[in-house]
């Protein structure tokens, strides 16, 4: 997530911070039983998340949407009430390949789209601007609902995912039934952006600065270098996760998009007000930069490990959410909640539905 604020880690279980098992919650709101629900949670390892082995999704499939023609993750029941589970940077699908059918199984529709520029996701039309502002990505997802027919739908993210499921719960809470937001509130204003952070923070932000750069945007164009470049953010966000090379690979090829470099470059130059977005998002920035508050339910989960995590166990964004709400610290959990704290992740969106 880029949001300029000051981090450090959160230390200790945060407020409203449950022992429940997954299995012993009820199945989605408004389903009226799903087969095989009650011994739907995967063996435990040592830091409570399922044992590892899941590689895939089940169903995997496109659809014509806005801008887009999205690739996207399918899992659960067609007509469950819909979760819409949205990745980051550097990041796929493949966060939530344990997540999604923790979910299904309890009866909800899960759909996990590749954001634009990745994976199997491609723009309609050369000519259209390669432009990854915040607005925008909200807006796919906007098009990606009313493509598959979804009204309403629980949103749960991290990173570029929360900041995109805040805006939307901001903008269009009619849209929106809950949240799941990693992080807390991470809707971007750019001029605020232009305020300098402590030095030890700057450097948390290294490869945002490193994106300013001609030799920034080489390295993203370069297959090798930007591999590398991820898999070090991947270490350094998240210090406990002991991913493999195989989990890693698999969320890699996600970058070989042709318009992965171009989206990315765009979205962090835009963000530090070095990279014009587009005027017909204007009127919605312009809203977005003062703040909305978000009165939908919503689970704010802050993960401990994450250098991003800002400090007070979420004191720092509790008054921008003025509907229902609960507030979680994962003390172990690095930046990649969804993948590390898969059953954590779920928890939060089968409560959130509830509050």
């Amino acid at each position: 997530m880029i949001d300029r604020r000051t981090f450090t880690r959160a230390v200790g279980l945060g407020a409203g911070t449950t022992a429940l098992s997954l299995a012993a919650l009820p199945p989605a709101a408004g389903v009226a039983g799903v087969a095989g629900a009650a011994g739907v949670a995967a063996p435990a390892g040592p830091a409570g998340s399922p044992v590892p082995g899941r590689t895939g999704f089940s169903r995997l499939a496109r659809v014509r949407a806005g801008v887009l023609d999205v690739g996207y993750a399918e899992d659960g029941p067609a007509d469950g009430p819909a979760v819409i589970c949205l990745h980051g940077w550097p990041y796929d699908i493949h966060s939530y390949v344990d997540v999604a059918p923790l979910l299904a199984a309890r009866g909800y529709r899960v759909i996990v789209p590749y954001l634009r520029g990745h994976g199997s996701t491609r723009f309609l039309s050369d000519r259209t601007v390669r432009n990854a502002q915040q607005s925008a990505v909200a807006l796919d997802v906007l098009a990606l609902m009313d493509a598959l027919g979804i009204r309403r739908a629980v949103l749960a993210g991290f990173d570029w995912g929360s900041r995109t499921a805040d805006i939307i719960a901001a903008l269009w809470p009619e849209r929106v039934r809950a949240l799941v937001s990693v992080g807390g509130y991470l809707i971007t204003d750019v001029e605020a952006q232009k305020e300098p952070l402590a030095p030890a923070a700057e450097h948390t932000w290294w490869y945002q600065f490193y994106f300013a750069t001609e030799r920034g945007r080489l390295a993203m164009e370069d297959r090798d270098r930007r591999r590398e470049l991820c898999r070090l953010v991947w270490r350094q966000v998240s210090p406990t996760w002991a991913f493999d090379d195989a989990v890693f690979e698999r969320t890699a090829a996600a970058f070989d998009n042709p318009d992965y470099a171009a989206i990315v470059i765009h979205n962090y130059r835009w963000r530090l007000g070095l990279a014009d977005g587009e005027r017909r998002y204007d009127e919605l920035e312009h809203r977005l930069a003062a703040r909305p508050r978000i009165a939908v339910p919503t689970v704010t989960l802050d993960p401990g490990r994450d250098p991003f995590t800002a400090p007070g166990d979420g004191a720092s964004y509790r008054d921008l959410f003025t509907g229902p709400y609960l507030h979680r610290t994962l003390p172990e959990a690095g930046h990649n909640v969804p993948q590390e704290a898969p059953e954590a992740f779920a928890r939060a969106v089968l409560d959130a539905d509830r509050l």
